[in-house]
């Protein structure tokens, strides 16, 4: 089965220095009928201005990811963590029994990135922070594990059985993951257009995928896609 989830259908929230795209309910856009998809919580497109981001702002509870795909992210938290994150970079942030932290641009031109929300398999983790680059160049053409609840090959660790992984795709080149049964699949297309499993989708679409045994994503045009493999 899959389900599509085309970018216009997403809530919005623009606020001056702030242009966001949710794939979820999140803030004050509520849509019941996309809350969630299995632990995957939140998908936020975010357009964030020159010299400006979130301020110091409190999480717990949640495995918080951030891809950058254009400009620069400044970090810092409550750790003591001071890190800036440039595209090839991922970030995870584990929020646990509570931190706080603020994103900012300080660049001149607006930064693109996604952020991620997954719930953990419990609460009360120790808090942690983790950054590591996974460059463009090794994803095209393949599937790299990008965060995972067992850390495979690499990939950050996140407290969840759920794995994120990303490609980059020419056009008509594919990569094809295997699904095991009782998993589920949410492909998120980041930049170009791709088809999924037959399904046509460009920058911003997603699908969300069960009972399907295989993912099966070709480029039409240069794509980057990511792809969450969850229980």
């Amino acid at each position: 089965m899959i389900t599509l989830r085309p970018s216009s259908a997403r809530g919005r929230t623009q606020i001056g220095w702030l242009d966001s795209f949710h794939s979820f309910s999140f803030g004050e856009y509520h849509d019941r009928a996309n809350t969630a998809f299995k632990s995957l919580r939140v998908i936020n497109e975010d357009f964030v201005a020159a010299k400006a981001g979130f301020p110091t702002h409190p999480h717990r509870d949640m495995e918080i990811i951030t891809v950058v795909l254009a400009g620069r992210l400044a970090h810092k938290d409550s750790l003591g963590s001071v890190r800036t994150i440039s595209p090839g970079e991922v970030q995870v942030m584990s929020a646990g029994t509570g931190l706080t932290h603020s994103e900012f641009n300080p660049d001149d031109a607006p930064v693109h990135l996604l952020q991620i929300w997954i719930m953990p398999d419990r609460k009360g983790h120790t808090p942690a922070y983790d950054q590591k680059e996974f460059p463009l160049a090794d994803r095209r053409g393949k599937l790299v594990p990008l965060a995972a609840g067992d850390a495979r090959s690499g990939a950050l660790k996140i407290n969840q059985d759920a794995v994120l992984m990303g490609a980059i795709l020419d056009p008509r080149s594919t990569v094809a993951h295997s699904l095991a049964a009782g998993r589920h699949a949410w492909v998120q297309v980041a930049r170009g257009s791709v088809e999924v499993n037959g399904t046509a989708l460009e920058a911003g679409d997603a699908v969300a995928i069960s009972d399907e045994r295989e993912v099966r994503i070709t480029g039409i045009t240069e794509s980057e896609v990511l792809i969450f493999d969850l229980a």
